[in-house]
């Protein structure tokens, strides 16, 4: 059974045509108009009808950042585009001759991580995907967790210190603000701007920059191995091993799935989020101990879960 899946992101909109194994057959891209809800809706139609070309398509799933209803059918809020109570499946289907799926990104990318990808073989799992923010989804028992209004596995926005920084969703100290690539490069320009011996890579890579620090350099000198590069790191990763334990007290999973762009960083990412999820595990020594891995996928996990959480849902599992 072939499905569509969608990826709707700030600056483009990917698509695939993706088979029941969730090998992509085909696959395109349109930037994404992100001030216009009906401008998405027709590039999305239009990205459906191109891909279906000559395929006998049993459904599309689309993924996209935002507040998903527990009727997949409406996106309720979405913070980097213009949709406020959009009734997006209702607007494709209306154009479209076969049943439409919407579903949040990361519950997307974690469904292909379950499905095809690192979770595979697991019955609970949860994926944090650590790029500009800190995204979630949560496999429980082989089911995909979206909660009484659809909005559950919001990882990102679980407290890590009170009376924290100001998160983007209005409260104090939530894990994003800690734990993502946003909150990384923002550590790293103020060890450049320090002045200290620590900070001095960063220092040199900003000045070679005409002034700026992007997540290029911080990379750069993450791969360089420099120490002050590495210090902001392991922080970062130590932030997310506790916020791992926490998550671990409510939801016992057997394997967490870190992806998302900072998660290239590998070991050096990972081994400090293990120390730290270790070091705050409750009961430690007298309960099994998780896993945590890097994601299989990269940039297509979007559309892979999508396309087949939109197979599944037109099957009955």
């Amino acid at each position: 059974m072939l499905a569509i899946g969608i990826d709707i992101g700030g600056t483009k909109i990917a698509g695939a045509l993706v088979d029941a194994d969730g090998v992509i057959l085909r696959e395109a891209r349109v930037p994404t108009p992100a001030t216009d809800p009906d401008a998405i809706a027709d590039a999305v139609v239009g990205l459906i009808t191109e891909l279906s070309e000559g395929q006998d398509v049993a459904a599309a799933g689309v993924a996209a950042a935002g507040f998903v209803d527990a009727e997949r059918a409406n996106i309720v809020y979405a913070p980097n585009l213009s949709w406020r109570n959009e009734p997006f499946k209702a607007k494709l289907e209306a154009k479209l001759n076969i049943p439409v799926f919407i579903d949040n990104d990361a519950n997307a990318a974690g469904w292909a991580e379950y499905r095809f990808g690192s979770g595979r073989g697991y019955r609970h799992m949860v994926m944090l995907t650590i790029g500009t923010g800190v995204g979630g989804a949560i496999i429980t028992d082989g089911r995909l967790l979206r909660g009484g209004f659809g909005v559950a596995a919001e990882l990102g926005h679980v407290r890590h210190v009170p009376n924290g920084r100001l998160c983007g969703c209005g409260r104090r100290g939530c894990i994003e603000q800690y734990g993502s690539g946003t909150a990384l490069l923002k550590s790293a320009i103020e060890l450049a701007n320090d002045n200290s011996v620590k900070g001095a890579r960063l220092a040199e890579l900003m000045r070679e920059n005409d002034g700026e620090l992007t997540g290029v350099q911080v990379y750069q000198a993450i791969g360089e191995e420099d120490p002050g590069a590495l210090e902001l790191l392991s922080d970062l990763g130590v932030a997310l091993g506790k916020t791992i334990a926490t998550l671990a007290a409510v939801l016992d999973p057997e394997v967490v799935v870190i992806g998302g762009g900072v998660s290239a960083a590998g070991e050096l990412l990972l081994a400090p989020m293990r120390e730290a999820y270790l070091s705050s595990l409750s009961a430690r020594g007298f309960r099994p101990e998780l896993k945590i891995v890097t994601a299989n996928f990269a940039n297509d996990a979007g559309v892979v879960g999508a396309a087949d959480l939109a197979r599944a849902e037109l099957s009955g599992r």
